[in-house]
């Protein structure tokens, strides 16, 4: 009977063992559907409970691997075959599909295996895992090193994969701690010899392990944590991969400057790549060329770009009109880092530009797109620094706002261009917007606030690419509602030129983030890298030029534009416009960008909102720690009460002190299950603690405590003997 009942609790425990090694081995499946082609794992989940239960029973081994090999082949009909079990022909043409297979492996061409045949193997290594972790969990308790390769193949997925495993490592985390405490505490039963009964009847063994699991979580969580120490290789990896034998056709890209606009849509990739340095008075816009044709699907030139050899003292691009527009001399210094560009990265209204290296460089300009080309020594833009002298405008609003029309034929040709394919309701909608204004400036503002009043959100990710049939705009003005830069500044080129007026399409990188200032110029210094990749719009104003205007959730306008007061104007402009106000607008704005705009530098009024924001997460962490503390002290007090009673009895054994770790040493045992029942003396109680543990200190320890409780006369000279007694057996108890 005893044996019986010692078997049921080693069972008890076992099996919580090996649950935990089938929820391990989960976190092994979890990931096929984000790293493979695997449409359904939950067929696999199935099976696996299924395979780890039969295991659980312990069946014979024969019935164990009918049941298993039976369920196998219901898993593999029901993926793969519609007729009915029962009809046998499905299973021929199955065995027939495994012959095949095994005659492609044999001739090394493992891209030739079937889906049937992949699944099959498959549910191989499942049945397979289910007995080897039988193995490695209940019968050798050796499971440590499965633990350690779970976490290893996790935060692998996790770093070099689209896979998350942020939640996967704290899954993994509490069920290893689990496991981890179950098998030490059946350990030590074992090897105390200690009744499992006694144990399962306290159980709170276990709800301090729960406690330590959760402070340990929760410390985990809200622990101040390092910002990642080099670049996500997922995005060049996945990018890489899909890119893989195409030319620009992938519906995930990596985010950077490209050459190819023919076909936007789809998500972007964040890539924090550095592309150059700039040495500047203040953050603005680094523009590199424009595009005049939308196609419906994307941006294209109206003739092909046609460059030209372009001294370098004669190198400039004027956008607007230095004499209508109020212009300050400023100077500017791009560095290059790491970058293919092959395009000059140029600020508005710049004048001249020279290389500041020893090393000769060609330009070429298309003044249609008004692109310029880099040439070093046949390799394309790649270590040249560039100094730029450039005009940096104020644009007048009270001015603009008296445009009206007025313009030349070329541009309002070239400009207001849309495809006969353009949806009407596009063409109502720009209309419905800009109707209530009567000027170009307040028409092209309100379009470009249309976006943040009617709830379009900016993300990267999960964007749609349209349908053959569909027109980009259309697709996000009136269905997705969700886009980056290129939806935003596309929608409004096209809704401004559905009311004729003239508008363009701009790329280039936005300010980038401010790392240092320079110690010998003064000068800010701005790290521009790919994911500050940009795309913005630019409106013609007659006898003024092309004025920028930025429609992008999240983003502010980099431009500067003086704002007299106006009785028309409203103090949302107000506040956007004004060039006093710009710099803390771009503050707010560039918390929220994440993509194509690297998260700048925060203030330090930013830092204090910072603080209030996670003042609860640090009180938390203290919280933790406290408790952390308290619970170790709990889990370890017979091993420092044990110290100080050692350190009391070794002083002085008088019969007090004694009297106090004989009890000590009664309440280990009992913790340890060794209980002295009414009906025993303590000799008999002695006798029993000295057969358990093979020695005879206990019955010297309560003769010695006889004498003192009774006659209280114990002699001096045997003190240190009864202190070396009481100590070897503690530490003996207590392992």
């Amino acid at each position: 009977m005893k044996q019986y009942t010692k078997q049921a609790n080693s069972m008890f425990y076992t099996s919580i063992l090996y649950i935990c090694s089938f929820f391990l081995f989960l976190e092994w499946i979890f990931p096929l559907e984000d790293v493979t082609d695997t449409e359904n794992i939950t067929v696999f989940i199935i099976y696996a409970a299924f395979c780890f239960i039969i295991s659980l029973l312990r069946l014979k081994w024969w019935l164990a691997f009918s049941f298993k090999g039976i369920a196998l082949i219901i898993v593999i009909h029901s993926l793969y075959y519609d007729i009915s079990l029962l009809n046998l022909t499905w299973f021929g043409s199955f065995v027939a599909e495994i012959v095949w297979n095994m005659q492609m492996i044999f001739q090394q061409q493992l891209h030739e295996l079937t889906q049937i045949f992949r699944s099959f193997l498959f549910l191989i290594l499942i049945w397979l895992m289910s007995y080897l972790l039988y193995y490695w969990f209940v019968q050798m308790k050796r499971f440590f090193i499965f633990i350690l390769m779970t976490f290893v193949y996790v935060t692998v997925l996790d770093t070099f994969t689209v896979y998350d495993a942020g939640f996967a490592i704290v899954r993994t985390f509490i069920v290893s701690f689990i496991a981890l405490g179950i098998a030490n505490y059946v350990k030590e039963l074992d090897r105390e010899k200690i009744s499992s009964v006694l144990a399962r009847k306290n159980p709170v063994w276990g709800l301090f392990l729960m406690l330590l699991i959760f402070m340990s979580v929760l410390v985990g969580f809200v622990a101040p944590k390092m910002e990642p120490q080099w670049p996500d290789p997922v995005p060049f990896i996945k990018s890489a991969a899909e890119e893989a034998g195409k030319i620009g056709t992938g519906t995930v890209r990596k985010v950077g400057y490209g050459e190819d606009d023919s076909r936007l849509g789809g998500s972007f990739i964040q890539d924090h790549t550095p592309v150059f340095r700039a040495y500047a008075n203040e953050k603005q816009y680094w523009r590199i060329e424009t595009k005049d044709v939308y196609t419906g699907k994307g941006w294209e030139l109206s003739t092909d770009a046609t460059f030209e050899p372009v001294e370098e003292n004669n190198l400039h691009i004027e956008t607007f009109s230095p004499e209508k527009i109020r212009t300050e001399m400023e100077e500017a210094v791009l560095q290059l880092q790491y970058t293919d560009i092959g395009k000059l990265m140029y600020p508005y209204g710049f004048q001249s530009v020279k290389h500041i290296t020893d090393a000769e460089v060609e330009y070429e300009l298309d003044r249609q797109s008004e692109a310029i080309n880099t040439e070093l020594g046949g390799k394309i833009g790649d270590t040249v620094d560039y100094q730029f002298t450039f005009q940096s405008p104020t644009f007048p609003i009270q001015e603009l706002r008296k445009v009206y029309g007025g313009d030349e034929p070329e541009i309002l040709e070239r400009y207001t261009q849309l495809p006969g394919t353009l949806p009407e309701r596009v063409k109502d909608l720009a209309a419905e917007i800009t109707a209530a204004y009567d000027n170009r400036y307040d028409k092209a503002k309100a379009v470009e606030r249309y976006f943040g009043n009617n709830g379009y959100i900016y993300e990267t990710t999960d964007v749609p690419v349209p349908a053959a049939n569909e027109d980009y705009v259309d697709q996000f003005l009136f269905d997705s509602m969700v886009g980056y830069c290129d939806n935003f500044s596309t929608a409004m080129v096209v809704l401004l030129r559905s009311v004729d007026i003239p508008a363009r399409w701009v790329k280039g990188f936005t300010g980038g983030e401010m790392v240092e200032v320079d110690s010998e110029t003064g000068l800010h210094v701005y790290e521009v890298t790919n994911a500050n990749a940009h795309s913005w719009v630019e409106v013609y104003f007659p006898e003024y030029g092309w004025i920028p205007f930025e429609p992008t959730q999240g983003f502010s306008n980099l431009a500067a534009f003086a704002n007299a007061p106006a009785a028309d104007s409203s103090p949302e402009e107000e506040l956007q416009e004004l060039p006093e106000q710009r710099e803390t607008e771009e503050e707010k704005d560039d918390a929220e960008e994440d993509a194509e705009e690297v998260f700048q530098p925060v203030t330090e009024k930013k830092d204090t909102s910072i603080f209030s924001e996670f003042r609860w997460g640090y009180l938390l962490l203290l919280a933790a720690i406290v408790g952390f503390a308290v619970l170790i002290l709990y889990l370890t007090r017979f091993r420092w009460q044990t110290k100080l009673i050692e350190m009391r009895l070794t002083n002085n054994s008088n019969p007090q002190n004694y009297q106090d770790a004989y009890h000590f040493l009664m309440k280990v045992l009992q913790r340890n299950g060794i209980v002295k029942r009414p009906d025993q003396t303590l000799r008999e109680f002695a006798n029993a603690v000295d057969k358990h543990y093979e020695t005879d200190e206990m019955r010297k320890l309560t003769h010695v405590y006889e004498q003192m409780l009774y006659n209280q006369g114990i002699g001096e000279p045997n003190s240190r003997k009864i202190s070396e007694l009481w100590k070897n057996l503690i530490n003996r108890i207590l392992g």
